[in-house]
């Protein structure tokens, strides 16, 4: 018998009876009509056929209960004739209902949604058509926002009592760390950028991953260092420390928008990375996230580290990491902006929307610990695959760009959805971003992700949590100072004790070349004094705002290095090379960048080579038949 498969259509639903069902299946569905059933299998298909022709086809859908009526609604109102069990179950909660009591104790039958699929949850494209007439479209899927964080987070725990030897399972109640990145996120593009014009962020040439050193140096000029600092483990089995990741993330967002480019060992800006250094970084981002949905230069899923058999049989199951991306995405940009959203919620709403985030066609190949026993096509391996796919690219991509802010606990012990799996009873955390608990978009995510048409950074909060003194001491007062708040007092003024802060310009000049303009510092400042700015502070910000204006960075030169000064006059003199180098002492020239390659023709044109090393100091050279007139000619 000819069987249509699950990822197949039936055509008609009298294939649908006569090739997917068995005589047993027919007389089982066709009991549902009342009617006295014949018994060839010919004759129960038709039987049903009557039941389901004309007017009666509403009567039969019209008897089923609301879960079964969304079920064919799903269905009819998509495009595709199948029925979605997974995303059914998480828009509803529940799996509508397939058997029915048959009112004669605990026996159940078919219940009547039998008549609407078959197979594998297939609905036959004629009564698909049908349907379409008079069913309505199902509710949108929704999700559960918070306006503000709970104070806590219930952390689920698991641990054994020696005392009275038996495992203890509740919760307890951990603090959540707010990180705000809107901002930030601005500021430390400007500071990886002008890291890798020192020459500083050195890369592998085959992964793109920054070296051991470049990660501490991108660490130590992020605004309050990592997510996560480190802490000397106790030893080596009890290691909780997460790793990089802003540190991580800003090398390969740079790469993958074009920002920089390898040069030998170490990173250079582009020409598009040295622009960056002087438009707005808001739409630097915007370009650095579209970018990266569609990059291949790193497929977030090699970040968790425990999942083995990545570069072997299991490097060819993965798929493409752009339509993952472009899910998360378009998932994201239906999300409310400034609400808090879980993201075990963000999860749900995802499968629930119809985004399809499969990170591998084959699971079998990926495993933990061992192939044989730890493979991830077991229990619920795939569906963690996929969870913690996505906090990858919320917290290490999404949040360091700034698209969203977010409030994490350290990933030990954060989730314990993993514990099934084999292989994990000695894995402290799944991933690095299990401690991704909540996160919110920000104007800026609003931005990118093409939900405004412009981008307009939101309000610094009026909150009146500090005292701004004459003698530019800056003090907390009232309740506990935030985090942020104190990241940012860092910033721009120096730390005199743990509540106390003073202002300098040479705290407030690295601010501002780090990305922080004097008008930001100033409104920060105003929103959370108790009182108006003292006027020394006012003409102190007046002054380095007058001062960091007054010299420009017109880009990078090359120092080149005459034999004499006599033909470095001659050169920078000559109307061939004059317009692309300018003199810098007796014997030095310096040649812009953008003008290299015509100085170098226009010099070839004189008559001399550019060439590396030293010059040699001429030996009673005649003067070069140039066309000028040099000091040392008109002194003689």
């Amino acid at each position: 018998m000819k069987r249509h498969h699950l990822d197949g259509s039936i055509p008609t639903l009298e294939v649908a009876l006569s090739e997917c069902m068995t005589a047993e299946d027919l007389r089982k569905l066709a009991a549902l009509t009342r009617e006295k059933l014949p018994t060839r299998k010919g004759d129960l298909a038709a039987v049903i056929l009557r039941h389901l022709e004309g007017e009666r086809l509403r009567s039969v859908w019209q008897a089923l209960d609301d879960l079964q009526r969304a079920a064919v609604a799903e269905v009819v109102h998509s495009g595709s004739t199948r029925f979605f069990a997974d995303r059914f179950d998480a828009k509803y909660g529940r799996a509508p209902n397939w058997r029915a009591p048959d009112g004669r104790g605990d026996r159940q039958i078919a219940s009547s949604l039998g008549f609407f699929f078959y197979g594998n949850g297939v609905m036959p494209a004629d009564l698909k058509d049908r349907l379409a007439a008079f069913v309505p479209p199902p509710a949108e899927a929704r999700i559960m926002t918070l306006d503000q964080l709970p104070a806590n987070y219930d952390r689920p725990f698991e641990r054994w009592n020696s005392k009275t030897r038996t495992t203890e399972k509740g919760t307890e109640p951990v603090t959540l760390t707010l990180h705000e990145s809107e901002r930030v996120a601005q500021r430390e593009l400007l500071s990886v950028l002008r890291l890798v014009d020192a020459g500083k962020v050195a890369v592998s040439a085959k992964t793109r991953r920054a070296s051991s050193a470049t990660l501490d140096a991108i660490t130590a000029i992020l605004e309050g260092g990592d997510y996560y600092p480190h802490v000397p483990p106790k030893d080596r089995w009890h290691d909780e420390n997460a790793g990089p990741i802003r540190a991580f993330a800003w090398p390969m967002l740079i790469q993958a928008g074009g920002l920089a480019q390898l040069a030998g060992a170490n990173l250079q800006l582009t020409r598009a990375g040295r622009r960056a250094l002087s438009e707005p970084a808001a739409e630097t981002i915007r370009a650095l996230w579209t970018k990266w949905v569609d990059t291949t230069i790193l497929d977030e899923i090699s970040r968790i580290d425990c999942v083995k058999g990545q570069t072997g049989r299991g490097k060819h199951g993965p798929s493409a990491v752009s339509s993952r991306r472009v899910a998360v995405a378009d998932t994201l940009a239906g999300c409310p902006v400034g609400s808090w959203i879980s993201s075990d919620e963000f999860f749900r709403f995802m499968r629930a929307s119809g985004n399809d985030l499969a990170v591998t066609r084959n699971a079998w190949h990926l495993y933990i610990g061992e192939l044989q026993y730890g493979s991830l096509g077991y229990d619920n391996g795939e569906r963690i695959l996929e969870n913690r796919y996505l906090l990858c690219l919320l917290f290490e991509y999404a949040a360091t760009l700034g698209l969203i802010d977010v409030a994490l606990l350290p990933p030990a012990g954060a989730r314990r959805d993993y514990h099934s799996l084999w292989g994990t009873d000695e894995l402290l955390f799944f991933s690095r971003y299990d401690g991704l608990m909540y996160f919110r978009i920000t104007r800026l995510g609003a931005y990118c992700l093409g939900m405004a048409s412009d981008y307009e950074p939101a309000p610094v909060e009026v909150k009146p949590v500090l005292r701004i003194l004459p003698s530019l001491e800056i003090s907390a007062i009232g309740s506990a100072l935030e985090q942020g708040d104190r990241l940012a007092l860092d910033a721009c003024a120096s730390r005199v004790s743990d509540l106390v802060w003073r202002l300098d310009s040479g705290r407030l000049l690295t601010a501002i070349e780090r990305g922080w303009p004097v008008a930001e510092i100033r409104e920060f400042l105003a929103a959370r004094c108790d009182a108006p700015i003292p006027d020394r502070v006012v003409h102190l910000l007046d002054d380095v705002a007058d001062r960091s204006a007054k010299v420009h960075d017109r880009g990078l030169g090359r120092l080149i290095e005459c034999a004499d000064s006599a033909l470095a006059a001659s050169i920078a003199n000559d109307s061939r090379t004059r317009r692309h180098c300018m003199r810098v002492g007796e014997r030095l020239l310096v040649v812009p960048a953008s003008s290299e390659v015509t100085f170098r023709r226009s010099l070839r044109e004189v008559g001399y080579l550019l060439s590396a090393g030293e010059a040699r100091p001429a030996k009673n050279r005649r003067t070069s038949p140039l066309n000028v007139t040099t000091p040392e000619a008109t002194e003689a």
